[in-house]
């Protein structure tokens, strides 16, 4: 299965944002969101009114499922109870696509925290089988989701890029880009965060994800998804969109999160700058034509 409907700009299915979004119409959600985004895990055993909660927002918005600990590049072997389990949960709610961090975070038991993969080849042989049967599993093409992170791999044969590229060229799925995660790593590892982007194989973005982050030092930021966004975040935003167009946009707030009227504003901007590209798109086709 695979999303071709799903655009526009998205919010996060936070529980602090639930009475909001309920009372912000009680026939429907504000204009401004045009998807939800979810994280299986925190859904899959709920029942009495977080259920019926959750049918009343996928009646009115496609939701995107995000996992946190599918452990696609762990040593463990893949949990495949877990994912017969988040199967059948996407199909409850008609959740079409599925993204993944491409990490790993645990073994013997589950670390809570991401964890960046030895960018090796046998690394990359070994997240390609565990995609390919992920995707038999749920039956469904993934996005994989470029991670940020703190250390770099202390096992490196290659460049994040070239690791991104060759676990996309290895197996047939697809590429969740996370603009933030890209900026972040670009200040802890001092590389330019446009040619990163420039660098991803744009054919495979299917989806991308906003947030901001907390700013320990100079040249080291945190991955917090407790802050608004800043601007030269939006700023390769913009980058990405005027070189591969105009795919889905979550904003992530994870903590700290405020009422709904205070993160309108933002998914409102995604919504904004998603229009603007697109008619500039639009425009240089017809003058091509």
């Amino acid at each position: 299965m695979r999303d071709t409907s799903l655009h526009g700009a998205g919010l996060g299915l936070r529980r602090e944002l639930i009475p909001d979004l309920k009372a912000a119409d009680l026939a429907d959600l504000p204009d401004a969101i045009d998807f939800l985004e979810l994280a299986p895990e925190n859904w899959l055993d709920m029942g009495g009114n977080r259920r019926k909660e959750l049918r009343h927002f996928a009646e009115r918005r496609p939701i995107v499922a995000h996992g946190l600990s599918l452990n696609l590049g762990g040593p463990a072997p893949l949990d495949e109870l877990f994912l017969k389990r988040v199967k059948r949960f996407l199909d409850e709610y008609g959740i079409a696509r599925f993204t993944e961090h491409l990490s790993w975070c645990g073994d013997a038991g589950h670390l809570y925290d991401l964890l960046p993969i030895p960018f090796t080849g046998d690394a990359v042989r070994h997240v390609a089988a565990r995609i390919r049967r992920t995707q038999d599993i749920l039956e469904r093409r993934i996005a994989i989701e470029n991670a940020s992170y703190y250390v770099a791999p202390a096992i490196s044969e290659m460049s994040e890029i070239a690791f991104i590229r060759a676990v996309l060229e290895e197996v047939d799925c697809d590429l969740h880009l996370d603009v933030n995660n890209v900026y972040v790593n670009s200040i802890n590892f001092a590389f330019d965060p446009r040619a990163f982007i420039d660098a991803m194989p744009a054919e495979r973005i299917v989806y991308l994800h906003m947030a901001g982050h907390y700013q320990e030092a100079a040249d080291l930021l945190i991955d917090t998804h407790g802050a608004a966004v800043i601007d030269p975040v939006w700023d390769l935003l913009e980058h990405t969109y005027a070189r591969i167009g105009t795919p889905p946009t979550l904003l992530e707030r994870d903590f700290n999160i405020p009422p709904l009227a205070e993160l309108l504003p933002e998914v409102e901007r995604i919504r904004f700058l998603q229009a603007q590209y697109a008619e500039q798109r639009h425009s240089g086709l017809r003058h091509e034509a």
